[in-house]
């Protein structure tokens, strides 16, 4: 390696840090230490300030402008599950259908199913009062071991949330990364789905079942607001659940049958904006049927929306930007020279960038956003599968959930668990997501 090269590296690693500083210790916004720690990684680099900020409009331009809008379908989406209470409907019936014995394993599946549309945020805002409650009614009374019966409920949700926002797209994260790597969207839908129920089948029944022994709830401090109308019919609520997957899915296998590769119909189904907003003019109907127009209701949907969809976008918009400095800086060449000398797999490489990225940054889609950006060099020299890099970077991009991530304190909060409990069960949770999935996904590189 050049001297160069180490003053490249340095100048990351001391951006990055700039950032953590900036927010676990200064307590800012990630919107703010991002963008300070791309203009620090520019400047260390020997980049000229000019060129620094074109490159930071062009990072936080390209994501908000693709990966922001699959975001802000996604959030309008998950408001209006859950405002109709559609999503609340959907998770009683699946737990209502199994029993006891069975409820881990439904909550599983339902996480899994409802989480596929959905940003991770709005998943976990859109079950886990439920499941919380579902947990309550269920331990009954006289449970020797209460806490921990009710938190052998919850972890499976969440685990089926985690698996599908790291896995399967049409999931910010996965769908930036296949559209950055040139994946093939059908191909990384199918594998995800492959990868993610074993993992999370290891990270949530099976994982909690050790995890929560001795655990200990206090009140959880958030709870649940819904809108006062009918709640929709069960097959109506499925069917907008699941409708986005469907028409991507659609879109991909018919592309590949003879004689329509070329129809513009599926080209469009299978474009994840399209499938999303489609999904959203049906829902509103569907959900809401004639109270649609209400200004009340339009209110509730649209500022649930906007507030959740304002700090999401500023972060992921940022991390855009941080992973456009380094690539203008050259990180991304030399990520590929290094695999070439030093043998290193691309696969362990891609999961190791959003490991450091997601430790530093907090956020899943923000280390997915930087690592894809610096990969597809990586990518182009090895060889590999962008698939299988996909799905690596999206493993890696979940490690260890800690103080500096949003989506703690949020499961924390509705869980009522203590910050050392918090590590104890969802940290744990995410890390054994974020390494089985490695593990599968390189197991499945012998494979395809």
């Amino acid at each position: 390696m050049t001297g160069g090269d180490v003053r490249l590296i340095g100048a990351a690693l001391a951006g990055i840090l700039l950032a953590v500083l900036m927010i676990v210790r200064g307590r800012l916004h990630p919107f703010i230490g991002l963008l300070c720690g791309a203009f620090t990684v520019g400047l260390l680099a020997g980049l000229p300030l000019p060129d620094i900020a074109k490159a930071v409009q062009k990072g936080v331009g390209d994501i908000i402008g693709g990966t922001g809008l699959v975001v802000a379908l996604g959030l309008s989406l998950g408001a209006m599950l859950h405002l109709s209470g559609a999503a609340a409907a959907l998770a009683r019936a699946a737990l209502g259908l199994t029993g006891v014995r069975a409820a881990p394993w439904a909550t599983l599946g339902i996480a899994i199913v409802v989480g596929l549309p959905l940003f991770f945020e709005t998943g976990l805002v859109l079950l886990l009062p439920i499941v919380v409650a579902a947990a309550e009614a269920m331990a009954g009374p006289d449970d020797a071991d209460r806490d921990s019966a009710r938190l052998r409920l919850i972890m499976p949700a969440l685990a089926g949330l985690g698996v599908v926002h790291a896995l399967v797209p049409p999931h910010p994260g996965p769908l930036l990364a296949v559209e950055a790597l040139g994946a093939n969207l059908g191909r990384t839908m199918l594998y995800g789905i492959v990868i993610a129920i074993p993992t999370a089948i290891l990270a949530g029944p099976l994982l909690a079942k050790v995890t929560t022994r001795g655990v200990r709830l206090a009140p959880p401090v958030l709870g649940d607001h819904q809108l006062a109308i009918a709640t929709p019919a069960l097959p109506l609520s499925l069917l907008i659940v699941l409708l986005p997957v469907l028409l991507i899915a659609t879109g991909e296998l018919g592309q590949l049958l003879p004689g329509l590769s070329g129809s513009t119909a599926l080209v469009a189904a299978s474009n994840p904006v399209v499938a999303l907003l489609v999904t959203n003019l049906l829902a509103l109907p569907l959900l809401f049927g004639r109270r649609l127009r209400e200004a009340a209701i339009q209110d509730a949907v649209w500022q649930e929306t906007m507030g959740a969809a304002g700090a999401i976008l500023l972060a992921i918009g940022a991390g855009g930007a941080l992973k456009q400095v380094l690539v203008s800086a050259g990180l991304s060449d030399l990520l590929a020279r290094v695999v070439l000398m030093y043998a290193i797999s691309p696969l362990l490489l891609g999961w190791l960038v959003a490991v450091g990225i997601r430790l530093a940054a907090g956020s899943a889609t923000v280390a997915t956003i930087t690592a894809v950006g610096v990969m597809p060099g990586v990518v182009a020299s090895s060889g590999v599968s962008p698939e299988l890099v996909v799905l690596a970077i999206g493993a890696g991009s979940v490690f260890f959930s800690h103080v500096n991530d949003p989506g703690f304190w949020l499961v924390k909060s509705y869980v009522g668990t203590s910050t050392a409990d918090t590590f104890r069960t969802w940290s744990l949770l995410e890390t054994t997501i974020s390494v089985v999935g490695l593990v599968l996904v390189v197991a499945l590189s012998y494979v395809v």
